[in-house]
């Protein structure tokens, strides 16, 4: 079948293994190509019965290459656990909570590395993403040139303890061995991986080192959920005159809110702008967590209707470093956003949206603190050119 620019487009089989595990490395990581072009910024929105499977929505390239290599992955069995539909509920309240019930990944996923700084060096000997099996690559990212800002192949692979279907780690060349700090072309992928889904619900993020990161190895998570998220349309207010970066006020959490309606510069002065803001609060120790949702514009309350845009959020949080058992659900960036993987059936039939705000209120830094780094984050979006 052709892509829409004429060239031979990505069947289903491309990205999937061969039946022989031994061949598996021989047979090379297959390449996902795309364009300016296929990376769309506006038309996408909720169905009026939002909560849709995957499979009812329309889907990309993107999305066809990666839910039918994902599924491969499952059926062969290279998951810590098969990840059945997840018990979901939306949590009574203003909030809007979407709680869900995953007691393997509680039970499963790869203990967090001994983590002493958000600023910690790559280590070779600890767990890292040259170390993983061949079969757990789905496909690289590389887009086309001289098709837009040049930029870096980025690796797709299975997060073997999935939140959700589809979750997926968005890694730079792990040969690189870069350690978990947020680079623009890095961040550059995560934004465009949303924009090359149509599916509303797929979302990227990064956790800092100190702020739940659990593998000292450069990378972002991806992942479709099916349901809209606060964080989507909440109100901000313009916390500097050029309006490059907004305060969302509303629960769950007070964040920083960058938006930009799609590719092009606008994209690309959004990336340097947040790029800039994590190296402050990583050179100042500073845990921090980056959501990319579709959303609407900054300003006040709207419906998510219209997902007009990209929204970008970071928190700034206290650090937290080694395994936390306490609690319904550990928080980093899902969480923060409204999505709450929730580790025991007891937990999630207690649940209420006053016990997952305290319990995400009390992971973000003192008053006192936080108004420092607004003060700091507003003064370097300050320096940005004009």
């Amino acid at each position: 079948m052709a892509a829409p620019d004429g060239s031979q487009d990505s069947q289903e089989t491309s990205y999937l293994l061969p039946l022989k595990p031994e061949v598996w490395e021989e047979q090379g990581i297959p390449d996902f190509v795309y364009g300016q072009k296929d990376l769309v910024g506006k038309g996408i929105q909720w169905p009026g019965n939002a909560g849709l499977a995957l499979d009812s929505l329309p889907r990309s390239r993107f999305d066809s290459a990666l839910c039918s290599a994902w599924k491969q992955r499952v059926e062969l069995g290279l998951f810590r656990y098969r990840l059945e539909d997840l018990q979901t509920q939306i949590l009574p309240g203003s909030v809007g909570f979407v709680a869900q019930l995953n007691v393997e990944r509680g039970i499963q996923r790869r203990p967090p590395q001994n983590i002493q700084s958000v600023r910690q060096e790559f280590d070779p000997e600890q767990f890292n993403f040259n170390k993983i099996r061949p079969g757990e690559v789905l496909f690289r990212l590389r887009r086309r040139e001289p098709d837009g800002p040049k930029q870096e192949d980025i690796l797709v692979l299975i997060n073997v303890s999935p939140l959700e279907w589809g979750h997926v780690l968005l890694v730079p060349e792990p040969a690189l061995g870069l350690p978990q700090r947020l680079l623009p072309g890095t961040l550059r992928a995560g934004l465009e991986a949303v924009l090359l889904s149509l599916h509303p619900g797929f979302r990227v993020g990064f956790n800092s080192l100190g702020g739940l990161a659990s593998v000292n190895h450069l990378h972002l998570h991806g992942y479709y959920l099916a349901h809209p998220l606060p964080v989507e349309g909440a109100p901000s207010t313009p916390l500097d005159p050029k309006g490059y970066i907004h305060l969302l006020q509303a629960l769950p959490a007070p964040g920083f809110l960058f938006y930009t309606s799609g590719p092009g510069p606008d994209m690309e002065g959004l990336i340097r702008r947040v790029c800039r803001a994590t190296d402050y609060l990583s050179n100042h120790e500073i845990a921090h967590n980056l959501f990319v949702t579709r959303g609407t514009p900054p300003g006040p309350a709207s419906s998510s209707a219209g997902l007009t845009g990209l929204r970008v959020i970071l928190w700034a949080r206290k650090s937290s470093f080694g395994i936390k058992e306490s609690g319904a659900f550990n928080v980093a960036l899902c969480e923060l956003a409204g999505h709450l993987p929730v580790k025991t059936s007891q937990d999630f039939g207690s649940l209420t949206e006053a016990a997952a705000v305290a319990l995400i209120q009390d992971c973000l830094l003192p008053q006192a603190q936080a108004e420092e780094v607004q003060a700091a984050l507003v003064a370097l979006m300050a320096q940005e050119e004009l």
